[in-house]
């Protein structure tokens, strides 16, 4: 298990600054197949057999966000789920986006 998906989101009040390349870098070599876009969100697309398995993904991810309190944007389309994350409270990046996407590498696909 990665060492992050054992750590457990923390909700962020504000005022802290987002995360810079280089605290983020080694968060994100802890994942796989996630990116970083514009060093501001974390970007990943999942790819399904069809839909009814995409949607069950997803709502294994809102179960996830909810007891995390920890919430991405999900894209939910026929064989295919987008993730983007990020801390909207400081419009960037933060250690806990990196947690819950570990999280997510580690739910069940099927």
């Amino acid at each position: 298990m990665c060492e992050l998906a054992m750590k457990k989101c923390v909700p962020c009040q504000g005022g802290v600054p987002a995360l810079s390349r280089t605290a983020f870098t080694p968060l994100l070599q802890q994942l796989h197949g996630w990116e970083v876009v514009d060093d501001h969100h974390l970007s990943k697309t999942f790819a399904f057999p069809d839909f009814k398995s995409a949607l069950a993904f997803v709502n294994r991810i809102g179960e996830l966000a909810e007891a995390e309190g920890h919430h991405p944007d999900l894209c939910l389309s026929w064989g295919k789920v987008a993730i983007e994350l990020w801390t909207h409270k400081v419009d960037g990046l933060t250690e806990s986006d990196f947690i819950l996407a570990a999280k997510i590498d580690q739910l069940p696909r099927e």
